[in-house]
């Protein structure tokens, strides 16, 4: 029954319904933005929400009982610090921000701050005064941040590409050209322990444990991960992998900086102020790097590139992808959007399409062509 008690009462932070009702507006301004640029949406605006939880969970399960049975304990003071950041990064879309290492440092500092100049947030059932930065349970919250980190890479590196929406712009000629643009909101419930004497100052009824002497209490957190980049001079299906195994590799890096509190203490402060700076390496190393050089979509004298491929369409059963360039359809040579529904319209029962890969190798694709089919091959093209 407690237990009960315990999952129910994860419904009461605000944080949940802040980032749930945010996961919906992403689908939908990215639709409405795709209309606006293509006539089409690309993507079911829905996905985002769909995999606001679904991503995290696996991770969600694992992590709670590997924090609850090796004992980490962090106060409620710091988680609730983190919702009130979590909730500004989120309610303000600034989704660059939103990675967990972020979050956490920032909550520490917040707190600190709050009980430092002797500053109070009333919350009605109780005031919030922030607390003072303590050693003990800084070691807790680096290997979270850590192993939060460390999920948001796998996040990445395997769904980051997935809601990439593409944008137009103008190249240094004159040309359209398109990148593409990703804000992802990520959900992981975490099972986190508590000490006592916290839970008993702020919510006296909440149920407890006892281990030794000491009493303890269970919290399920909703935990979230943003994420927010633009894709221009690299596919998103080549970049996010790479740059998300960069992400994860500084999770791992920022756990091992926090073990070494066990000798010297002020080692697991330094581990989120380094994991801090190292994510904000790798932010800015990317995209200086995307922001030069050529768009890796742009018009091709060639062909014509694809930009994307709408779900569940003619385009999709035939396997193409997005940075793919047409050349031929049904034997013309293809320039334009214009062009390449003339030439579909040659043989009405069957396109074949001679298409250039990432790899610079001709491949030949075939579809038979329904009526109207021409009209909703689904290819969004430059």
């Amino acid at each position: 029954m407690e237990a009960l008690m315990d999952a129910g009462r994860f419904f009461i932070n605000p944080l949940l319904y802040i980032a749930l009702i945010a996961a919906i507006l992403l689908g939908y301004f990215r639709v409405k933005k795709e209309r606006k640029l293509f006539r089409s949406r690309i993507v079911w605006g829905g996905r985002e929400f769909g995999d606001w939880l679904k991503d995290g969970i696996l991770f969600a399960l694992l992590l709670s009982v590997l924090f609850s049975g090796i004992g980490l304990t962090v106060p409620l003071q710091w988680l609730v610090a983190l919702s009130l950041v979590s909730a500004v990064i989120v309610i303000s879309g600034i989704y660059q921000l939103g990675s967990f290492v972020y979050l956490a440092i920032g909550a520490v500092f917040f707190g600190w701050l709050l009980n430092h100049y002797g500053w109070t947030i009333p919350f009605g059932l109780f005031d919030f005064g922030g607390y003072a930065v303590a050693w003990d349970w800084l070691l807790p919250v680096g290997l979270i941040t850590g192993a939060l980190v460390f999920v948001e890479g796998w996040l990445v590196a395997r769904r980051g590409s997935e809601a990439s929406s593409p944008r137009t712009e103008k190249t240094a000629r004159g040309l359209t050209a398109v990148y593409y643009k990703t804000k992802r909101l990520w959900l992981i419930p975490l099972l986190v322990v508590v000490p006592g004497e916290f839970m008993g100052s702020y919510l006296p009824y909440w149920p407890q444990f006892p281990i030794g002497e000491s009493n303890f209490s269970f919290i399920l957190f909703p935990a979230v991960i943003g994420f927010g980049s633009r894709a221009r001079r690299t596919l998103p299906g080549y970049l996010y992998p790479k740059h998300g195994k960069r992400i994860w590799l500084l999770g791992l890096a920022i756990i091992t900086l926090a073990l070494f509190s066990f000798i010297w203490e002020p080692m697991a402060l330094i581990a989120l102020a380094a994991g801090a700076a190292g994510r904000a390496a790798i932010s800015l190393l990317t995209m200086f790097n995307e922001n030069k050089g050529n768009h890796a979509v742009a018009p091709q004298s060639s062909g014509v590139m694809i930009v994307d491929v709408l779900a569940d369409s003619p385009a999709e059963k035939m396997g193409l992808v997005r940075g793919e360039i047409i050349r031929k359809v049904n034997g013309l040579t293809i320039n334009n959007e214009t062009e390449l529904y003339e030439a579909i319209q040659v043989n009405a029962a069957h396109c074949r399409l001679e298409v250039l890969d990432h790899n610079n190798e001709l491949r030949l694709r075939q579809h038979v062509i329904f009526r109207h089919d021409h009209y909703r091959l689904g290819l969004i093209v430059v």
